[in-house]
């Protein structure tokens, strides 16, 4: 009785965690001009697929390691770059739902490689920052548009939509589909260090935070989506970096997945 117990719980809970997960599909991607290369050998990072799923949690090879705010995903495989003009499009297999419930009101966040500065030498793991970034778009441009069918698109608000690829770093040991505070800013880490990071993000695994409600028409009125399948990015100015695009789950979802680990023990006591 006890596995199929199990087995019922893990059956109900990982197709939802799916469903309120990462980006599917890429259905289009152009890399701009300046796009990022790598280092010794001048391949660009022109590999789509790596926006796909799960963001990185660890960095593999040689001089690689857990992803933190110190340490973001830096291989080929692990991002993609766009330089100016550049666009990615990706499709969600689940919608992403309009929930203004959602903490912050974010709805989906996206991971890029940026990191922080480390200011005081320690590169071993005492490191500390004054907030700066490295690796990020700062000083670019870039524009996200949503869509529900995959036809029609609206740009988020460019006075509220924030930068892809700057803030927040990627913290492998965090939760992807959790938001971080939008209110904190460059500023809020200077002095901090890992577990300083981690206590602003507060169980986060980083990313920028997106509101569907920010959406807009071509003249600039707010559009009322119910929820999205299709997101685009668009380099103005710059270049970006992706890792990764995640949903904020529905509140549903995080109550079957405690019921299912509630439903685990109750088979390993009985």
């Amino acid at each position: 009785m006890k596995k199929l117990l199990v087995g019922l719980a893990l059956a109900s809970v990982l197709p939802l965690g799916r469903a309120a997960g990462f980006a599917d599909t890429v259905l289009s991607y152009n890399p701009g001009t300046g796009y990022a290369t790598e280092f010794g050998t001048g391949i660009g990072f022109t590999n789509s697929t790596a926006a796909i799923g799960e963001p990185s949690r660890i960095t593999p090879g040689q001089f690689g390691g857990a992803v933190d705010p110190f340490n973001p995903p830096y291989l080929r495989e692990q991002v993609v770059s766009m330089g100016a003009g550049g666009s990615l499009t990706v499709q969600f297999d689940s919608p992403v739902s309009n929930d203004p419930s959602h903490p912050y009101g974010i709805d989906f966040m996206i991971f890029g490689n940026s990191g922080f500065v480390i200011v005081n030498g320690d590169f071993t793991g005492g490191g500390i920052t004054d907030g700066s970034l490295f690796a990020s778009n700062e000083g670019g441009d870039t524009r996200v548009s949503i869509s529900s069918d995959g036809l029609t698109y609206f740009t988020l608000d460019p006075a509220s939509a924030p930068l892809v690829d700057g803030l927040f770093p990627t913290d492998g040991s965090g939760d992807f589909h959790v938001a971080i505070n939008p209110a904190l800013n460059n500023t809020s880490f200077n002095g901090l260090g890992l577990g300083g990071f981690r206590a602003l993000y507060a169980g986060s695994g980083g990313g920028t935070g997106f509101d569907i409600s920010w959406a807009r028409n071509a003249q600039g009125q707010p559009v009322n989506l119910d929820s999205i399948r299709f997101a685009r990015v668009d380099v103005l100015r710059g270049a970006s970096e992706i890792d990764g695009f995640s949903a904020v789950p529905e509140p549903s979802t995080w109550a079957l997945i405690a019921l299912g680990g509630g439903v685990f023990i109750l088979g390993r006591k009985r």
